[in-house]
Parts: C-alpha cells; sequence; structure tokens
C-alpha cells in the first residue's frame, strides 16, 4: 500500500493541489514536500536576477525549473508578502508548505546551521486566515508558474 508521496510543492508550484491532492485525500497518502523554497527562489537572495556568490544557483545552476517567464515576478510577489507580514521569505515560504493539511513532512535543504533553525522554526508559525488570503491571491494571479 501506498503511504506517500514525495513532490515539490511551494508557492510557485502547487501543482499537487490540482493533480493529486484528492486522490491522495481518499486513499490516505499524504504528502513529503520537498523544494519548499523553490530551490533557493523564495528566499529572495535570487530577486532580480541576482546570483550571490558560492550560491547554488551560482554554482550549479539547476533550477530551469523555478526560471520560467512568468517566476520572476511570482517569486518577487511572494517574497514581498512574506516582508508585509514581518518575517523573511524564507520563514513565510516554509511556513506556508508545513501548515498544509495534506504535508506529512517538508523535505528541507538548509546548508548551514541558520539556514535549519529558520526551516525549524517555521513550524511555530500561526498561519492566519489573512495571509492565505494573500497568497491565494497571488495565485490567481499568477497560477503554477513552474511546475
Amino acid at each position: 500500500r501506498l503511504a506517500s508521496l514525495q513532490n515539490a510543492y511551494n508557492f510557485v508550484n502547487r501543482g499537487f493541489e490540482v493533480n493529486l491532492a484528492e486522490v491522495c485525500e481518499r486513499e490516505q497518502v499524504s504528502l513529503l514536500a520537498y523544494s519548499p523554497l523553490a530551490q533557493g527562489y523564495l528566499t529572495g537572495k535570487y530577486d532580480h536576477g541576482a546570483r550571490p556568490q558560492g550560491s547554488r544557483s551560482q554554482l550549479f545552476n539547476r533550477g530551469q525549473r523555478y526560471e520560467t517567464p512568468n517566476a520572476a515576478e511570482a517569486q518577487l510577489e511572494y517574497n514581498g508578502l512574506a516582508r508585509t507580514f514581518g518575517m523573511e521569505p524564507a520563514l513565510f515560504a516554509n511556513a506556508y508548505v508545513t501548515s498544509r493539511p495534506f504535508v506529512t513532512s517538508s523535505i528541507i535543504g538548509a546548508t548551514t546551521l541558520p539556514q535549519l533553525e529558520m526551516a525549524l522554526s517555521s513550524a511555530d508559525v500561526v498561519w492566519t486566515e489573512d495571509m492565505q488570503k494573500a497568497v491565494d491571491a497571488i495565485h490567481q494571479r499568477v497560477g503554477n508558474p513552474c511546475p
């Protein structure tokens, strides 16, 4: 029996909600969400095309999935929204993923202790209705730019 599914899931890739959530709910299959930060694009460090020295994007640039025509606009909107709620974009993005009822665990990719601490602290964020409405408003405009 299938117990869990491992798929990318984040602000810019919510395909699970459209393609798999219903059957997973019915069959009691949980989601192990990977790439909650969209390979770093939801941290703000790549905003406006930046490629910080030593970053994964600068060293390996395997993030083509997150470099689609509408991706940059969506990422800027979500990263800006995080700041309006007084959070760093990475904390906001991780909190969104861990707040989903169908997510059993979020698979993070921390490379430093502060990144790990931030990812773990996202479980303590109380996801509010205002946050959800704001995220949904962006999603209505940009959809899933990075499926």
